[in-house]
């Protein structure tokens, strides 16, 4: 029976009813990772809002709702990836409360089968960033901070080195902006030819199952080298152990670099022209 279900006040998080012990809470949470989580709650709320107008019932949904929900936001633009998303969300929400599954229903199936053949079009992709422009934004990084402060000695940019290891390193190895956030120093490992990258969790392999390596090469032009643009930064920043690719503080801290996650590389990764990473760019791993 359904009817007696409690008032839902988180449905992408497991029913308060389901008492966890501390371990297994700390696995449940490490299941999704946040992105999704958030994805889904706002996919949720914007379901619980139509629902609410439509006097339909939010959960356990019915299969006419989620069909006449699907065509209205056919029918208001929206995009087959958003709408996909929104079925997603629905169904992990029945999931968590060991409900049936309203998205398989035959209904449903037939509707949204008609809206992607009637609606499907390839995704959308920003311009990657490529040569000759990234040696253009390579050459913008600067190199030397001067000051106003009188008798201040000019000092090597801090920013400037670690923008061109993140430039290099994603170009190279190809990697997505959580890749790239994702990467400690004891991911990286020498290499006679110069440095492989082991890349614990990726999109397409996020329990870490498969082992895999990225190799970063030794360029002749110094400028445009990967392994040197990486262990200069690590050197200048003197980062021996933690991420990779780190924030820079002001030149008054004493502190001169801080963590950085993937929504705090984010600025800086589209301040240097590549929001998103390189991880689909074609012919990726050969250097500039």
């Amino acid at each position: 029976m359904t009817d007696n279900l409690p008032e839902v006040s988180d449905a992408v998080s497991l029913a308060e009813s389901q008492l966890l012990s501390a371990d297994e809470a700390r696995y449940v949470a490490a299941a999704r990772s946040a992105n999704t989580l958030r994805g889904y709650r706002s996919d949720w709320a914007e379901w619980e809002r139509w629902a609410a107008q439509e006097a339909r019932q939010p959960l356990p949904a019915d299969p006419a709702a989620i069909s006449a929900y699907l065509t209205f936001l056919a029918g208001h633009g929206a995009k087959v990836g958003t709408m996909a998303r929104r079925l997603s969300a629905l169904r992990f929400a029945h999931r968590l409360r060991d409900l049936p599954y309203p998205t398989d229903h035959a209904r449903v199936v037939a509707v949204w089968e008609g809206i992607r053949r009637t609606h499907g079009a390839p995704a959308e992709q920003a311009a990657p960033l490529m040569p000759p422009e990234l040696l253009d934004v390579l050459d913008a990084c600067p190199t030397t901070r001067t000051w106003r402060t009188a008798n201040r000695p000019p000092e090597p940019d801090l920013a400037g080195a670690r923008d061109r290891a993140l430039l290099l390193l994603g170009f190279v190895a190809a990697l997505r902006r959580s890749e790239l956030a994702a990467l400690h120093t004891d991911c990286v490992a020498e290499h006679l030819n110069g440095l492989i990258i082991a890349i614990r969790r990726s999109k397409t392999n996020q329990t870490g199952e498969v082992e895999e390596l990225a190799v970063l090469p030794r360029s002749g032009n110094a400028a445009r080298c990967p392994v040197g643009a990486l262990q200069g930064w690590l050197d200048l920043a003197s980062i021996t152990s933690g991420p990779l690719l780190q924030g820079v503080t002001k030149p008054e801290c004493t502190d001169r670099v801080r963590p950085i996650g993937r929504a705090g590389l984010k600025p800086v990764m589209e301040g240097v022209g590549c929001p998103n990473g390189w991880a689909c760019l074609c012919g990726a791993g050969s250097g500039p």
